[in-house]
């Protein structure tokens, strides 16, 4: 694992612009910088766990959200996964 990639999974302390009414478990960022914050969220109570993927805009002072997308179940993931795989397809 990279350096990169692994201060991705440190620094923690810092708490997610994310609804209040959003458990947070654990989450990764995939990026951060000045302007922009995306982060793979895991998110829910026992028994109805979700992962989310974010992308925040800072706002001024306050970050907002741009984009959320949920995966509630990992067969979705699956599908999802193999789509996207057949799209970089056609670009490489």
């Amino acid at each position: 694992m990279s350096e990169a990639s692994q201060d991705n999974y440190k620094n923690k302390e810092e708490k997610l612009p994310t609804n209040e009414m959003i458990k947070v478990i654990d989450y990764i960022t995939i990026s951060k910088n000045s302007s922009w914050w995306t982060a793979v969220v895991l998110a829910g109570d026992e028994g109805k766990k979700k992962v989310m993927l974010y992308m925040w805009y800072k706002k001024g002072d306050k970050w907002s959200r741009k984009q959320k997308f949920t995966i509630a179940r990992k067969s979705d993931w699956v599908a999802y996964k193999e789509a996207v795989e057949k799209m970089f397809a056609k670009i490489e």
